[in-house]
């Protein structure tokens, strides 16, 4: 059975050395051991990132660049650093082009320029959409700033995967705050914050319209769906009534312009509720490598009790059919 995994993530030269200028990039709660065998597979785009593939059988890591921790950057360097790490990220996968495909990294405090570099990177790079990471200055992407994004992916048939980023400030001091840094930067992260923030990020977007206005609009988000599978349907009993301004009910728009990925999500019951909700045309593999491992991945993918039509949907044939992925 072919795998393809879509949420695998890598660290742009140019990033981390940015990163190291600020002093910045550590992912709070993690050992010294585990921060540096990380940052290994971040940088590494080649052998070391294949050998974990093969050893776990995933054919194909659709690669897109991880949050960052150092927090913003100057509008030029934004602009810089995301076109440096689109034509690392295109350069490696022009050496294994059977193995690699890419999400473009856009710079989202320019939003013009990241329409362009949107274009530029499924145009001229041949990437499958891209991967936008939280919150820019505190704004979600309903904000009509970004909507000539959506609309670039629109037109380019591309989906826009939405991955959490770092809470803004005043949220972290409000709802994060309080214990051991390392139980903070948890708490607002990977343990609870990261995955409320997305789903509250779709929410928003469904709300503003943004699916009325953009029918063919498609998003990907992980982690299982962000909580959301397990609040639809009181979403619908809560929210829909009062979103009179829209011309669905709200859960129809996340089963009809959404996907979700079982990136860092390996138990069954999850996995089970998001099927009977979403249906598994809506799934994709995924593991969130390297700060999930491959074997744990494969591992969940194998004993998953689903239908052998199921799997398949969800190891390879989804992400081929959005990601317009070559079969194998």
């Amino acid at each position: 059975m072919r795998t393809i995994a879509i949420e695998e993530h890598f660290l742009a030269s140019g990033f981390r050395e940015a990163m190291r200028r600020n002093d910045a990039g550590q992912r709070g709660g993690s050992s010294e051991a585990t921060m540096e065998e990380q940052q290994a597979k971040l940088v590494d785009l080649g052998q070391l990132r294949l050998g974990d593939m093969d050893a776990s059988g995933i054919d194909l890591q659709v690669i897109s660049h991880t949050a960052s921790m150092g927090g913003s950057h100057p509008a030029d360097e934004s602009v810089r650093l995301a076109r440096q790490a689109n034509d690392q990220l295109a350069a490696a996968i022009a050496v294994h082009p059977t193995r690699f495909a890419g999400f473009a990294t856009l710079p989202m405090t320019e939003p013009e320029t990241a329409v362009k570099e949107l274009e530029r990177a499924v145009r001229s790079l041949g990437f499958k959409g891209a991967m936008i990471n939280g919150t820019t200055n505190g704004r979600f992407l309903d904000d009509p700033v970004f909507l000539p994004i959506l609309e670039q992916a629109v037109a380019l048939d591309v989906p826009i995967y939405v991955h959490p980023g770092l809470p803004p400030a005043p949220v972290w001091e409000a709802y994060y705050s309080g214990f051991d840094p390392a139980v903070n930067f948890s708490l607002a992260t990977a343990g609870w914050g990261w995955h409320s923030e997305a789903g509250i990020h779709v929410l928003r977007l469904i709300l503003a319209g943004v699916f009325d206005r953009l029918p063919d609009l498609q998003v990907i988000i992980g982690h299982m769906g962000e909580m959301l599978p397990f609040m639809l349907a009181r979403i619908d009993n809560v929210l829909t009534p009062v979103a009179k301004q829209l011309q669905r009910p709200v859960p129809e728009y996340f089963v009809r312009n959404f996907s979700i990925t079982t990136s860092g999500f390996f138990s069954t019951p999850p996995l089970l509720l998001a099927l009977q909700m979403m249906g598994a045309d809506r799934i994709i593999f995924s593991v969130d490598y390297p700060y999930s491992t491959n074997e744990q991945g494969r591992a969940f993918l194998d004993r998953a009790p689903i239908s052998p039509a199921d799997k398949e949907k969800i190891s390879h044939l989804n992400a081929e059919r959005l990601l317009k992925l070559a079969t194998a």
